[in-house]
Order: C-alpha cells, then sequence, then structure tokens
C-alpha cells in the first residue's frame, strides 16, 4: 500500500547571542506515532521572553514547552485551530495570574509567541508579539505573521501584544496550504531586525542544508550587529501524505464483509443471539461475547454447578456494514468512521461503542445494547400532547447528548427521534454517527469527496441539506424540531413540506406554525423560544444549546411582552406551573402574604 506519511525536515538554533541570559526559547513536536502525525500533525513553536518583564524567560520557556507537550493531547476530533486557541487561552491566563502575584515588584509573565502546525497538507499558525514567521515558496518569501508593535518614532516603539500581557488573548492566526519544497522560518527580533528580508530571501532560495543555513543566518545577525538572543526554527516540507483512491480503496477493504448472520452463527467469538435491525445500508445484531461468560455463585459466594445453571454473557449490538455497498469506497470509509467518532464521545445520554480488544477478520464494530425502543416509536404510543414536565425533561437528555459531541469538535447532523433510544428506565441516548461531522477529520486531505448531505427533511438543518455546514446551529434546530414535536403533540414547525422542498427557493415558501394551535396550553413565550430554535435564518437562530435550553425554561423578557398583546384562552401560567411548580408556590406566596397584612 503507498500512503505516504509527512516528511518534514528542519533546524533549529536558540543562542543568548551577546546577552548574559537567553530569554527565548523554542520547542519542537515531531512525533514518531503515524496516528499523531495523522491526526494532529507536527508541531513547531518560538517564544521570546519580554526582558523589561523580569519573568521574560520563565514566561517563553512555559509557553512552548507546555503548547508542545499539551497540543497533542487535545482530542484529535478537534480541529487544529479548536486546539491552539483552546491551550493559548489557557497559557495566556496562567501567565497573567502569575504575573498578576508579582504586582508590587514589577515582575511580569510576558512573551511573544508563534507556533507553526502542519497538519495534512496544511500549515496552520499562531501569533502575537514582534517574533516572525516567514513562508518561502519558489523563491519568493512572504511574512506570514503580524508585528503586533506600536511605533512612536524611529527609535522608539513598544510591544502591544503579549501572552500574558491581559486576561484574554487576541491571536493573530492563519493557515495555507502547502507543498513539496516550501520553507518556514520561524524567528525572534534578534534576527529580523539585523537580516534583511532580500537577505532572508536569498539564504532561503540557496539553503541546501538547513543546519548551516541556521547557522548562517546567526553569524549574519552577529555581524549585523544583533544585541538581543537569536533564535530561529528553519523547517521544509519534503513530502506530503498523498493516495490514490486505488490505495484508500485497497486500504479500507482490507478486512471483508461479514456475510448475512443468523442466531446461533459466530463471528469472532460473538455469537448471535438474534436481528435488531435490517436496512439496505447496514445491520445490526444482538450477540453475546462468550469470552465474557461467567459462573453463577451461591449467596455464600461459592460457585454453582455450571451444569445446573448456566453462566451470563456480556450482551452487545454488532453492527456490519450492507453486502450492497463492498465495492463503494466511500460507503466503507463514513462506515470506519463512525466506530472513530464513537470511541471518542463520552456521555450517559450517546450510545457507547465499545474498544475492541482482539483481531477482527470481518469489518464490523460493537455497541453497547440498549435495551428499549427508538423515541419515534415510543412517543407514537403515549396520549398527546405529553405533560411539559415530561417533554422538557426528555429535551434536556438529548440536549446533553448533543453538548457531549459538540465538546469534541463535532456535529451529529442527523438528529431524530428515530436515532435516540428511549430506554425502560426512561432515560434517552443518541445513536447512529452516520452523518456525524469532525472538525478533525474535515483537515486531513482524502481523494473521497463525501456527499452534502444525510440527513433527514424533517429534522435537519435546511442550510446543511443544501451543502452549507451550519455547525452548533444545525443541531439546534434539529433539537428545537424535537421539542416542538414532543409539546405539539407530533405536529412540526414548517409542516408536512418541509419533506418536499429541494432548493433554497422552496424553503423561502415555508411559514412557521405556531406550536400553540396544537397545543392551547403553551403560551406565547415558549412558543416563541421554539421558533427562534427552528428559525430558517442563521443569524436569528440560537448560538447554543444552553440558550434554547434556558429560554424554553424560564420565560424570556423579550418575548413576554409579546404573551401580553394575545388574547387566546391559553393559561401561560398553567403551563409554566405544569413545567416547574414553581409559579404555583410564588403565587400561594403572595397571597398569604397579602393576607397576613389585611
Amino acid at each position: 500500500m503507498s500512503i505516504s506519511e509527512l516528511q518534514l525536515n528542519y533546524s533549529s538554533v536558540c543562542e543568548a547571542g551577546i546577552k548574559a541570559a537567553n530569554e527565548d526559547a523554542i520547542a519542537v513536536n515531531l512525533p514518531d506515532d503515524s496516528h499523531l502525525l495523522t491526526y494532529k500533525g507536527a508541531c513547531f513553536t518560538l517564544a521570546d521572553g519580554v526582558s523589561t518583564a523580569e519573568a521574560g524567560r520563565q514566561a517563553s520557556e512555559r509557553a512552548v514547552s507546555r503548547f508542545c507537550h499539551e497540543y497533542s493531547q487535545t482530542p484529535d476530533s478537534w480541529s487544529v485551530a479548536h486546539s491552539a486557541t483552546q491551550l493559548l487561552a489557557t497559557i495566556n491566563n496562567e501567565l497573567y495570574e502569575l504575573s498578576h502575584q508579582f504586582v508590587h515588584n514589577q515582575k511580569g509573565y510576558l512573551t511573544t509567541f508563534t507556533a507553526l502546525i502542519i497538519k495534512s497538507q496544511t500549515a496552520h499558525f499562531f501569533h502575537i508579539g514582534d517574533s516572525r514567521l516567514y513562508h518561502w515558496r519558489d523563491g519568493v518569501l512572504l511574512q506570514l505573521s503580524l508585528d503586533h508593535t506600536t511605533v512612536l518614532s524611529e527609535q522608539r516603539q513598544f510591544l502591544g501584544r503579549a501572552l500574558g500581557m491581559d486576561a484574554r488573548v487576541e491571536l493573530h492566526q492563519g493557515s495555507l496550504s502547502v507543498r513539496p519544497g516550501d520553507k518556514f522560518l520561524l524567528c525572534s527580533d534578534g534576527i529580523s531586525d539585523f537580516v534583511s528580508a532580500d537577505e532572508l530571501q536569498r539564504q532561503l532560495s540557496a539553503a541546501t542544508d538547513l543546519g548551516v543555513t541556521a547557522q548562517q543566518l546567526k553569524q549574519q545577525a552577529l555581524a549585523q550587529g544583533s544585541d538581543d538572543n537569536i533564535s530561529l526554527i528553519l523547517l521544509e516540507i519534503m513530502g506530503l501524505p498523498e493516495q490514490s483512491l486505488d490505495d484508500l480503496n485497497q486500504h479500507l477493504t482490507r478486512l471483508p464483509f461479514p456475510p448475512a448472520l443468523s442466531p446461533g452463527m459466530k463471528l469472532d467469538g460473538y455469537r448471535v443471539l438474534s436481528e435488531l435491525f435490517a436496512s439496505s445500508r447496514s445491520h445490526l445484531y444482538l450477540v453475546e461475547d462468550e469470552s465474557t461468560v461467567t459462573e453463577s455463585t451461591a449467596v455464600d459466594g461459592s460457585a454453582i454447578d455450571g451444569s445446573a445453571i448456566k453462566g451470563t454473557a456480556r450482551q452487545l449490538v454488532l453492527k456490519c456494514p450492507s453486502l450492497n455497498y463492498d465495492d463503494d469506497a466511500l460507503y466503507i470509509d463514513r462506515f470506519i468512521r463512525e466506530e472513530w467518532i464513537g470511541l471518542r464521545i463520552e456521555s450517559d445520554y450517546v450510545v457507547r461503542v465499545v474498544r475492541q480488544c482482539r483481531p477482527r477478520t470481518f469489518l464490523y464494530y460493537l455497541l453497547e445494547y440498549l435495551p428499549g425502543q427508538t423515541l419515534e416509536q415510543w412517543f407514537e404510543r403515549q396520549p398527546k400532547p405529553l405533560k411539559p414536565a415530561l417533554a422538557i425533561k426528555l429535551v434536556k437528555q438529548i440536549a446533553e447528548g448533543l453538548k457531549a459531541f459538540h465538546r469534541m469538535g463535532a456535529i451529529h447532523q442527523d438528529l431524530k427521534p428515530g436515532n435516540i433510544i428511549y430506554q425502560h428506565d426512561g432515560s434517552l441516548k443518541i445513536v447512529d454517527f452516520g452523518s456525524v461531522y469532525v472538525a478533525g477529520l474535515a483537515e486531513i486531505a482524502s481523494p473521497l469527496q463525501h456527499e452534502a448531505a444525510l440527513g433527514t427533511a424533517a429534522y435537519s438543518d435546511p442550510h446543511y441539506l443544501l451543502g452549507h455546514n451550519s455547525g452548533v446551529q444545525g443541531d439546534i434546530y434539529a433539537l428545537a424540531t424535537i421539542a416542538y414535536e414532543l409539546f405539539s403533540g407530533g405536529h412540526l414547525p414548517y409542516g408536512e413540506a418541509v419533506e418536499e422542498c429541494r432548493t433554497a427557493a422552496d424553503y423561502d415558501k415555508l411559514r412557521y406554525r405556531s406550536s400553540h394551535q396544537f397545543n392551547p396550553v403553551i403560551p406565547t413565550w415558549f412558543d416563541r423560544a421554539l421558533q427562534k430554535g427552528v428559525s430558517l435564518d442563521l443569524s436569528q437562530r440560537y448560538q447554543s444549546i444552553n440558550q434554547l435550553l434556558t429560554d424554553l425554561q424560564q420565560p424570556n423578557p423579550e418575548f413576554l411582552h409579546e404573551e401580553v398583546k394575545q388574547q387566546h384562552k391559553t393559561n401561560p401560567l398553567l403551563f409554566w406551573q405544569l413545567l416547574s411548580g414553581f409559579w404555583f408556590i410564588t403565587l400561594l406566596l403572595v397571597v398569604w402574604l397579602f393576607l397576613l397584612r389585611r
């Protein structure tokens, strides 16, 4: 299989120069582990501690060492930008707090910082301060970083931004596609203030040995009178991870599809008990893991004769791909991603994918077994509308499951009652990872072009179905739609017409239907929250799940004045009493206080 990995060559210098102490710091993390190299990339960092802050050396060393070490530990489902900015915000906050512990003796933990991360076929950079990052290609040198300095005169200028300077860090960041032969230079101002851009371009163009070039740049800076610390990292892209569609297909299909299974058959130590679900795309079987069979024990703890009472085995769900797609690389890739995603989502409200500890002879994966039925099936059998307290309990559980996806940089994109399991104890779990979007995976170059949408028209965000990834707001739309359905007694906010829409013009014709017309108990403020949750205009839709939940559980003042204007027969107070009981208790208290004063 001819799949190449990212190949880099680099050299570095970090010296005090003519100064007594070195307040610069560099750190590099070029993983040997192919998984980390693929999903996180290679990390190069340089920091120049602010000498006037007195703790500049400690700040620069802390920043680069922590960033390089902890970046690789961030979830590999996170995008590079999300991982880096979250980590830098944490480092900045720590330096800022350390600086304020020494406010009386002016000891500040301040440093410039520049990071370059090469992942797949893209370079990502993050910068603050006056260190510099250059990109060289085909003889042309371009400065990627911005100098965060304020110039007062030709002789006087000061640093405008640095890590640890403010409670909130303002980074300059960006990305660009890379090619073999590209070179990057990270350097402190001990280099950039004394070696001209033209000379840097000449040196990088002539460079054949990066180690020699790095030393030449150092010597040239000293010869030009550099009176600062001298630090630089010089790297070259030697090879990029590339693969043909044939290579990828061979990699994905190294395991054959399992045949159709029936009760009693065994697969890698899993005995099939029954078929749970079958469609043209996949099959789910209830199986027991024979390696986990345990002997029953008596009350006193002694073993009972196994011939009298059969042991028990752990029951799991085995998901198999459909033989209809055994030559479809796109389908196989998506199936494999389902397991990858599921192993990284941890929540009491999301089905757990089971990590396998023994070799597989076929392509499949395992999930925990959830006794119960889909929320769709359960809801069909319930008296409608649901009691508000029950409906909001279900919505909150679904919301918690979605938050687990979002924390991992993933968007479900196909949330619907059919993809939620209602268990016998009343708890819910989100299932199915087939349409999940993961930012970290999207950054990895692939010859496969996934289809824009696999969602369900009645619940998926129209923006997503039209090919635009609306991110968290797309899942909010689905959650609000489900909430509408539960509270309205089974109706949809835009009616059945939403399932016939195919173009943006079709969606423009849709009109929101007030949930009040299906359930008169629903007050206007609650209906307005639902309407905002399913708004087709992203600028009007909620930005976070917590915002939606807040407005569904307590009246938003912006919506209350609209309710006063409504002259429906509804009793909003009754709804709120059913939802929380709070206003009813408050009303009794007010009456009691009123009687006491008479």
